[in-house]
């Protein structure tokens, strides 16, 4: 091995071009690879990572959650149980309460966390606040001071570098425009644009509770354990320490379906890059037939040759595979403070790195791997003599190929009942199948060559004759149009089948404002902030059912839903109210819906939801206090303005008349609102419950998505297709020479290239088209019939009804790629072709 690595490092210092093209087709996927896990790794701030910036010098940070215990702490987030039946804390957590759980003789500070609105010119922005005293020493490294000092009393505040204020300015915060003095301006650790404002506490968090940031930090007299944030989370607090920070269980476990994903991807990186190399290798080959002929002749047997070969690709990939893995993570590292505003700890995942490098050595392996065993079989005596030396052709029958291809159409038949990842791995084996089955196809193809015009006779018929290195690039475009067709059928299909599918709970244009987990006090002060900030307005008022309790009930369609885009509220706990309601839904007064509902009815806006002219429901609560019932209201079909609206509206006396109770909790109106953000941000002051959006109906779009496909096979297409046509211009000189000899004109070298290119993108394109509709049918099916038949929200489960799968071809990107790639590939290529004055050249007899 070591002569074979000798030979093949002065062989690719002497084809210096052929070496630098290689080296970039094996390179180039390391280096973005590369360069993307060390972006990633690095502006990834993990909690271990920042933790001086939850936890300065102490031992434990405390924060407060809504939930009455902790189950599962992953982190600094704490998860309930599946049954959190005890009741929300009616009063804050107090100080004494939490030094109640943790070791005597801890010391605690405030840190509480939230936000505010800071004005700035004509309106408030929303930033985050902090309340902690950062001139204690247990805040050291929290906000680290970058110029003047930090605050010593309730009147004054420090911001981070973000924000447009400097020491000396006075600025109003809070709802109530209290002023305050910036006295300092800090930074936020890892984070260069964070906007925050910190100050004493009481100061910028008026409506502080248990879930809304209120915490601590603890100087314990001996360093946290695990058994102190056990004890925390008894009661629903969550403990953030420096061995919390490294319990994060879910990020290191990696489900067997991610493990597949991970291998499709390393095998398609393989595969794509070894077929793109693969016509360089072969041209090599070619190359270099008299000096491997001569070492045949010298006694060299073909195990030797093989290993020259293959020495080609495993020097050539290992010093293309390194550097480019250097380069790459250099690149990564320099990219993130210009690309991110997260930048952490120079990071680079070195395990990664070095398994992406191999990959890059692998590839130039396979690559070598099939002119290996051309090199082994060609005829040493015909090569010395000068003549073209290949090897015999075996004519045959692409068995193999074609028992790959057929298990691959039927394991994705297979797997269009499962996942999306099991159908890519299915696709692989039509994929391997389509790889061997294209020497013969390229073949057969080439005894079509005989009507084509002069020009193009001579491209189809070089590419034949050295089907081992154009069936290497045809199988390259192959592969890539197929994904781009298989991924574009897919997501197309989905976005079909939602944008049909879709409903909303109200119509387009409509303002909601509600507030669900609201006490009769809040929605008060929301409902006369509202009619404050939206004068001479009518509000239609929407109510929600209650227990005699107070706990909330989910009134929920009892028949399957057929939307797969829709929001919460069309099948999730259906509305309920009066006329003023239903004129808002239908966008018009209709006084027959008015007196059905009236009278008792249901109004329905999807008439699958009624059947037989009843609404059956199901009601659900939270907490096992609410059985689930089942019961049905006489419902009347209504069609509203807005074709998308669904769900139903529900008579209030239908709801009572089982029992429950009726609270306001939700607002409608058509009237149009400048700014919905503001009013939003207005009323989350009164509440933190408190939310207003306007409906904006259907907002999913596909163009983007077929713009990437587009991309991407445009890159590895054209990128393919030039490498061979590159490489088989320089192979046919002496072909074009002879031409040129014999009287044809100068532009027939430029017409030959493209034609050349033109072949490979063609044939490779159309190919891949029609291996790509197989697993993209299957890929829609899935991702159309949701791949089971439940909707979870909480504890409420909603069937769904998958319905007919919908096939939606996305005939633009399948135009791109089959028609408009060839033809761009053919013309860039035969305008760039060098076609200057050819020698013949001169061969022994």
């Amino acid at each position: 091995m070591r002569v074979a690595l000798r030979i093949s490092r002065r062989d690719a210092v002497r084809a210096k071009g052929r070496t630098a093209l290689i080296m970039v087709m094996i390179g180039l996927p390391v280096l973005v690879i590369t360069g993307l896990l060390t972006f990633a790794a690095t502006a990834d701030v993990t909690v271990k990572e920042g933790l001086v910036r939850d936890l300065g010098a102490a031992d434990l940070r405390i924060k407060t959650t809504p939930y009455s215990e902790i189950t599962e702490q992953y982190g600094d987030s704490g998860l309930p149980g599946p049954e959190d039946s005890k009741p929300k804390r009616a009063q804050p957590t107090t100080t004494a309460e939490v030094a109640a759980r943790l070791q005597p003789g801890t010391r605690l500070i405030g840190f509480d966390e939230g936000s505010v609105d800071v004005w700035r010119a004509d309106q408030y922005e929303h930033v985050a606040a902090v309340e902690i005293d950062l001139r204690d020493p247990l805040a050291r490294g929290v906000r680290p001071l970058v110029e003047g000092r930090y605050p010593a009393g309730p009147d004054e505040v420090v911001v981070t570098r973000a924000m447009p204020f400097r020491p000396g300015d006075t600025i109003k915060v809070t709802r109530a425009n209290r002023p305050v003095r910036v006295v300092g301006v800090v930074s936020y650790p890892f984070n260069t644009e964070h906007m925050e404002v910190v100050g004493s506490r009481g100061v910028l968090l008026l409506d502080k509770r248990d879930g809304q940031g209120t915490g601590w930090l603890a100087d314990t007299p001996s360093p946290a354990t695990l058994s102190d944030t056990r004890r925390l989370n008894e009661v629903g607090l969550v403990g953030l320490s420096s061995l919390t920070a490294d319990d994060d269980p879910l990020m290191s476990m990696m489900t067997s379906t991610q493990v597949l994903a991970v291998a499709l991807v390393v095998f398609m990186v393989v595969a794509e890059t070894a077929l793109l190399a693969g016509p360089a290798f072969a041209i090599g080959l070619r190359r270099r037939r008299t000096e491997l002929a001569m070492i045949a002749a010298q006694g060299g047997s073909k195990a030797h040759l093989r290993a020259i070969v293959l020495a080609d690709g495993l020097l050539l990939g290992g010093t293309a595979a390194v550097p480019a893995a250097v380069v790459g993570s250099a690149t990564g590292l320099l990219l993130v403070p210009l690309l991110s505003d997260s930048v952490g700890p120079a990071e680079v995942p070195w395990w990664q790195v070095l398994g992406v490098a191999a990959l890059g050595s692998l590839s130039g392996m396979v690559a070598a791997l099939v002119p290996a065993l051309q090199a082994a079989r060609q005829d040493t005596a015909a090569v010395l003599s000068g003549r073209s030396g290949a090897a015999r052709d075996r004519t045959g029958k692409p068995v193999l190929g074609l028992v790959l291809l057929a298990a691959g159409v039927v394991a994705s038949v297979a797997a269009s009942r499962t996942e999306e990842v099991w159908i890519f791995a299915a696709a692989v084996l039509g994929q391997l199948g389509m790889v061997a089955v294209m020497p013969w196809l390229v073949r057969f193809t080439g005894r079509l060559a005989v009507r084509l015009p002069l020009t193009l006779r001579l491209s189809v018929r070089d590419a034949v004759r050295h089907r081992v290195r154009t069936a290497s690039a045809v199988a390259a475009v192959m592969t890539a149009t197929a994904g781009a067709v298989a991924a574009g059928i897919g997501v197309n299909s989905q976005y079909v089948d939602q944008r049909d599918s879709y409903r909303a709970p109200t119509p387009v244009g409509t303002l909601s404002i509600t507030a669900a987990n609201a006490d009769d006090a809040e929605w008060a002060k929301i409902r006369t902030t509202a009619a404050r900030l939206l004068p001479g307005v009518t509000l239609a008022s929407g109510y929600q059912a209650t227990t005699a309790a107070g706990e909330s009930v989910a009134l929920l369609p009892r028949v399957p839903i057929t939307c797969r885009e829709c929001t919460r509220g069309v099948f999730f706990n259906l509305q309920i109210g009066d006329q003023g309601v239903l004129d808002v839904m239908l966008g018009r007064h209709d006084p027959a819906a008015g007196a059905a509902l009236a009278a008792g009815k249901a109004v329905v806006f999807d008439p699958a939801l009624a059947r037989n002219g009843m609404l059956s429901l199901n009601a659900s609560g939270y907490r096992r206090s609410v059985d689930d019932k089942g019961f049905v209201v006489p419902a009347v079909v209504v069609k509203a303005s807005d074709p998308r609206l669904g769900g139903a509206l529900l008579p209030p006396a239908a709801v009572t008349a089982q029992g429950w109770k009726l609270q306001e909790r939700e607002l409608f109106t058509r009237h149009p609102v400048p700014d919905i953000e503001r009013l939003h941000r207005e009323l989350s002051v009164v509440s933190p419950y408190a939310g207003a959006g306007v409906a904006s109906g259907f907002q999913s779009d596909i163009d983007g998505t077929l713009l990437v496909l587009m991309g991407g096979a445009l890159i590895l297409v054209l990128g393919g297709t030039f490498v061979a046509t590159a490489l088989a211009a320089a192979d046919m000189r002496p072909d074009l020479a002879t031409v040129s000899a014999v009287g044809a004109p100068a532009k027939t070298g430029r017409l030959v290239v493209a034609g050349q290119a033109g072949y490979i993108a063609g044939l490779g394109a159309l190919v891949g088209a029609v291996a790509g509709v197989v697993p993209g049918v299957a890929l829609a099916w899935v991702m159309t019939t949701a791949g089971g038949t439940a909707l979870g929200f909480g504890p409420f489960m909603v069937r769904q009804d998958p319905g007919p799968a919908t096939i939606a071809v996305p005939w633009s990107l399948v135009g791109v790629v089959v028609i408009g790639l060839p033809l761009l590939a053919a013309l860039v290529a035969g305008a760039f072709a060098r076609t200057g004055t050819l020698t013949l050249t001169r061969r022994l007899t």
